[in-house]
């Protein structure tokens, strides 16, 4: 008997909390380890590991205690990997069709979100209805479902062409337009922001334009219809915030940033926050406040709780049916899933919306869970509707630090002291407590994604908590009703402006630290965590030495004689940096995108951050915008830098001790040479071209091997440098003009000789570059060719001269964009990376 007893015992399924977790924790791990897939496996393999996996775990629990739980965390890894898996394999099938791109297109569809419009012109969402082939008679294509497009008053060329000025768009509009396609193709630099992902989280796997000008035909509006409300209702209100707040008109421009973090506040719209601004909100520490955050639609779903609950009990019928206590929760849950639908569903809404569903249901059925449970509760039912929400910042930061808040009981009040003032004391203290947690517990993370801390991040969070909290966002969501009450909201949001751009302006308000190895982040989340953890003094010590690591990380550097090389992937530009054992160079600081953007805020201001660079000079080879668009903020992140170049110097220029560039001029940094080869001094005398003035600058290790960086020289001046017999041999050659062929000449190869080529030009630019013709000259002569859209960022070493690296190729992943088939032989014959 007592073995039976035994036997049965050991068979009964263990407890709801005993296998949720394990099955929780599957399910997350089997998450991450198929997003780490480079490459995707057939659809089949996938749903089959899906339904077997799924099916073996309530069989594995009628097994044996002593091994099932392990089982169940492993089989619902197998589950969630074929689960994902299969999504994205599903989701691939619909890829844009490679013969497709750069062919003009007439598409039939519908907006499908609210459009972006700027100075440039408008961004809008297109949902797919029908394609066809543009001209008369043309056969249908399949396009993707969902496709961005940009629609832009210009021709072509660049010229300002009014006639083709983009009307009013609205979502949920039909229109027959015709457009030019290609895939998703972001840069690709080290620790950058990856837009091929966030396109394929969006569901977007095309881009392209509008083909609006004189010689299309034009794009034609077909209706309304009523399709996409939840978008419609968002642009009518984010429209309406900024009619009122930055009305049209000169006079009102100062208001539209102001406008935009209302617009933020109520939409989620975070596109409306302007750049600046954004970078004030980093810096202090505070831009997780600034849209639509867990910690409103919490607040939210209390407000809409109590209201619900004052109301429902003045009916006596509907208690009867249903307590108030019950249907305050469950109002206040789908109130704020309402609102988190309104405000776009990102990661934060998503993950408060989860937490606060099952602790309703929870208390309405009278059980408390563990919080443990509800923590992973929420992150797998976020990774199930979103799996790829586990690469973004915004899933760490989010959970991280409502872990943290939960496990050091942070909030927790005693019964102690008695009064008002004893009970305010107590929740003051709470309150810097809970601050100090997730400052301390955040501050790896910051470092690990971001690559810099706020260090008055303590004191802003203290004071705009609070005030956005309980103050400005309030006033925003009520404006919606009441129309005024954004007025005040906008106040709200200049005051707090003017507190935080005070406080980004101190000295020191936030610390670079250069990005560190993965294995450094890790620990120092964890000795993070220790310290900020309620626990004896001797333990949370033990914490600081997992921080110290990733604090002092200082990536490794040439030594001395020698130097490296990054060409970034700055689309249609140059930038490279240039590293010596003590000293950085910076040649060139790439386009500039559109009035409101430009590759210095977006790509080498990151990138110089991440790698913990101090320029030392920024040479500008020309003037050229696609050389020379992100100097301003090049400049502003790196107020020490010389500068160097051949264009007229400006004001910024000139605060950077500016000289012009000239042949015969020669400096040594740490055993390196650097020659200037071009332009010579008698030609600033003269009216050139801008490419024809282009400074070509050549380093040499103490070992000879050289680097030949040469702008957009031509062919005139690359024979001018022959005919001078200059110093042009170099292993490595950054292509002139980007590969254009009007530059490389076959005399110039011949002289210069290198063993790899460099071409920074982007994706199906419309210039063609680089070149069949160069591409040609290269094979002929056996030189190697890395070009940024099959290679992104490129990093040689003079230490290693033969070979490059190509960051596309580093830790691939499926859904990033790469070689597209039909590339020139030669190019693709000659790749290194």
């Amino acid at each position: 008997m007592p073995l039976a007893t035994s036997a049965t015992a050991d068979d009964d399924p263990p407890p709801a909390g005993a296998w949720l977790a394990p099955l929780l924790g599957g399910w997350a791990a089997g998450t991450a380890l198929q997003l780490a897939q480079p490459a995707l496996w057939p659809l089949g393999w996938y749903a089959a590991l899906a339904c077997g996996g799924a099916l073996l775990v309530w069989r594995v629990l009628r097994g044996r205690a002593a091994w099932r739980l392990a089982c169940v965390a492993l089989l619902a890894a197998v589950a969630a990997f074929g689960a994902c898996g299969l999504r994205a394999a599903m989701f691939a099938g619909h890829a844009l069709e490679p013969a497709l791109e750069g062919r003009d297109i007439r598409v039939t569809g519908i907006v499908a979100a609210m459009p972006q419009r700027d100075e440039d012109g408008v961004r809008l969402r297109l949902e797919v209805e029908s394609a066809r082939e543009s001209g008369p008679g043309a056969a249908p294509v399949r396009l993707p479902p969902l496709i961005d497009l940009g629609w832009y008053a210009q021709e072509p060329g660049g010229a300002f062409d009014a006639a083709s000025a983009p009307p009013p768009l609205h979502a949920g509009e039909r229109w027959d337009m015709a457009v030019r396609l290609k895939a998703p193709h972001g840069a690709r630099n080290p620790h950058g922001f990856d837009y091929e992902l966030w396109a394929w989280e969006q569901g977007v796997q095309a881009t392209g334009s509008v083909r609006a000008s004189r010689r299309d035909a034009a794009p034609r509006m077909l209706g309304d219809t009523a399709w996409h409300p939840v978008e419609r209702l968002r642009q009518r209100v984010r429209d309406a915030i900024f009619a009122r707040l930055a009305p049209a008109g000169a006079a009102a421009a100062p208001r539209m940033r102001d406008a935009g973090v209302v617009a933020a506040l109520v939409t989620g719209d975070q596109r409306a926050i302007d750049r600046a601004d954004w970078e004030v909100f980093r810096t202090t520490g505070v831009a997780h406040l600034m849209s639509i955050s867990g910690l409103h639609i919490t607040m939210f779903a209390w407000l809409a709780a109590l209201a619900i609950g004052a109301l429902w009990r003045r009916s006596a019928r509907l208690c009867l049916w249903l307590p108030a206590p019950v249907a305050a929760l469950a109002g206040g849950v789908a109130s704020a899933a309402a609102y988190a639908l309104f405000s776009g569903g990102g990661v934060p809404a998503q993950r408060t919306i989860c937490m606060l569903a099952v602790v309703a249901l929870l208390r309405a059925l009278g059980r408390r869970w563990p919080w443990p449970l509800v923590w992973l509760l929420a992150a797998a039912v976020v990774l199930a509707l979103d799996p790829w929400a586990l690469m973004q910042a915004g899933f760490w930061l989010s959970f991280v630090a409502v872990g943290v808040l939960f496990a050091t009981d942070s909030g927790a009040a005693t019964a102690v002291n008695t009064g008002a003032g004893g009970r305010f004391g107590l929740k003051l203290r709470a309150l810097l407590r809970e601050q100090g947690v997730v400052t301390v517990a955040l501050a790896p993370l910051s470092v690990l994604l971001f690559h810099q801390v706020s260090l008055v991040g303590f004191v802003a969070n203290l004071v705009a908590i609070p005030w956005v909290t309980l103050f400005v966002t309030p006033l925003a969501l009520g404006g919606v009703t009441w129309p005024p009450l954004w007025q005040a909201a906008a106040w709200g949001v200049q005051v707090l402006g003017s507190v935080l751009q005070w406080l980004a302006a101190l000295p020191g308000a936030s610390w670079g630290v250069p990005a560190g190895p993965l294995w450094m982040g890790l620990a120092a989340a964890v000795g993070a965590v220790l310290c900020a953890m309620r626990l004896p003094a001797p333990l949370r010590a033990l914490g600081v030495p997992l921080l110290l690591p990733l604090l002092l990380w200082q990536p490794a550097r040439p030594t001395p004689g020698q130097f490296d090389l990054l060409a970034a992937d700055v689309g249609q530009g140059s930038a490279v940096v240039v590293r010596t054992a003590g000293h950085t160079l910076l040649y060139d600081a790439g386009p500039r995108f559109g009035r409101g953007s430009d590759a210095g805020q977006r790509v080498l201001v990151p990138l110089l951050r991440a790698l913990g660079e101090r320029v030392d000079l920024l040479l500008l080879s020309h003037r050229d915008s696609d050389h020379t668009g992100g100097t301003p903020a090049v400049l502003a992140a790196q107020p020490q830098a010389r500068t160097l170049g051949s264009q007229e110097a400006d004001a910024l220029l000139a605060a950077h001790g500016y000289t012009h560039c000239m042949a015969g001029q020669h400096w040594e940094w740490d055993g390196v040479a650097f020659d200037v080869l071009h332009p010579a001094p008698a030609d600033y005398a003269v009216a050139q071209p801008s490419n024809a003035m282009s400074c070509v600058l050549r380093i040499a290790s103490s070992d000879g091997t050289a680097a030949l960086l040469t702008g957009d020289i031509e062919q005139r001046q690359e024979a001018q440098l022959v005919a001078e017999g200059a110093p042009l041999a170099a292993t490595l050659l950054l292509l002139p003009h980007h590969g254009s062929k009007s530059s490389s000449s076959a005399a110039f190869l011949d002289a210069a000789r290198p063993r790899i080529a460099l071409a920074q030009a982007g994706y199906r630019n419309r210039f063609g570059h680089p070149a069949p013709e160069v591409l040609e000259r290269l094979a002929a002569r056996g030189v190697a060719l890395a070009d940024s859209p099959h290679c992104g960022a490129a990093r040689w070493s003079s230490a290693a001269p033969g070979a490059i690296a190509c960051e596309r190729h580093d830790a691939p992943r499926y859904w990033q964009h790469g070689c597209a088939p039909g590339l020139h032989a030669v190019q693709a014959r000659n790749l290194l990376c």
